[in-house]
């Protein structure tokens, strides 16, 4: 077992109602909390559980010794869970990074430990955080900051990056985070978040592909449900609980937005919201787990066969 916290398990596992003998899949295993509460709350239940991060198949082997064949350990990306075979009468998705990552001060997820500048959630391909910082177009860096890490003082950082190529400066946690804090100082007053912890998250998302992932994602995990299946879904960022939203009420036939003009004759419902509202941490899991204070989480039933 891990220390691991999985955030929202409660109502994770009100959605899914686990039932004994039925299969699931966990596509972000993570440290394992939700894949062992499924496998607890029903005898007999198979889960799948996919993670890119190299470290989570370690994570994975005592769950695999104890619950046998009961648990499959998949090394890839969610992007690709339509390689895992069957059906499944419940998927879960908690998208971001998980508590391993941050907590482990060589994968450079975090500006509390001085590492190399790598964040990447799967260390065996990609460019590190620091490739990306150097070789990176206006343009790419404007979209992890401004946009991903929806950073108001982009524009600045920007061009501190864009300046600091080649000196070194980008190439440890330390150093970058200090360089975002010279480029946009915190205000005046009571002491909020770190000044860099917007830009870490921008760069993170774009290095690693977050948004492209979860959106080739969704529409592959629900093709996997049965009929009766429940597709859960965990966001940490207002532009992943955006897309959720929008793909959710898309197949549950409902207007994706204030702007969706359509009549009703002309939508198509294969889906049932069981989420309307996004369900939050109640202020006991916050206070027990301040990582969760962002998770947001939503749930359909798929109704058509």
């Amino acid at each position: 077992m891990t220390n691991h916290v999985p955030v929202l398990l409660e109502e994770c596992l009100a959605l899914l109602a686990p039932q004994d003998g039925r299969a699931y899949m966990d596509c972000t295993f993570g440290g394992g909390g939700h894949t062992a509460a499924l496998l607890e709350r029903a005898l007999g239940a198979t889960v799948d559980a996919l993670d890119r991060d190299p470290q989570a198949g370690e994570r994975a082997a005592p769950l695999l010794a104890k619950y046998g064949s009961r648990l499959r350990f998949h090394a890839e990306n969610f992007r690709d869970l339509d390689r895992v075979q069957g059906r499944f009468a419940g998927v879960l998705m908690d998208i971001g990074v998980s508590s391993h990552q941050l907590d482990d001060a060589g994968r450079g997820f975090s500006f509390r430990f001085d590492a190399p500048n790598d964040m990447r959630m799967d260390t065996r391909r990609g460019r590190t955080a620091a490739e990306f910082l150097e070789g990176a177009d206006r343009r790419e860096l404007e979209q992890a900051v401004r946009d991903f890490g929806e950073e108001p003082r982009w524009y600045r950082i920007v061009n501190a990056i864009e300046a600091a190529r080649g000196t070194g400066r980008l190439a440890r946690t330390a150093s970058f985070a200090e360089l975002v804090a010279e480029a946009a100082p915190p205000a005046p007053g009571p002491r909020g978040p770190h000044p860099a912890t917007k830009t870490f998250q921008g760069v993170r998302i774009a290095i690693n592909d977050e948004l492209g992932a979860l959106a080739t994602a969704l529409p592959k995990a629900f093709a996997k449900l049965e009929q009766g299946g429940v597709l859960a879904v965990i966001s940490f960022h207002s532009l992943e609980d955006r897309m959720v939203k929008r793909y959710m009420n898309e197949v549950a036939g409902r207007p994706v937005d204030r702007d969706d003009n359509r009549l009703q004759d002309e939508r198509v419902s294969h889906a049932e919201l069981l989420t309307r509202k996004a369900v939050q941490p109640s202020d006991e899991e916050q206070f027990r787990n301040p990582r969760s204070r962002s998770a947001r989480l939503r749930a359909l039933r798929r109704t058509d066969a």
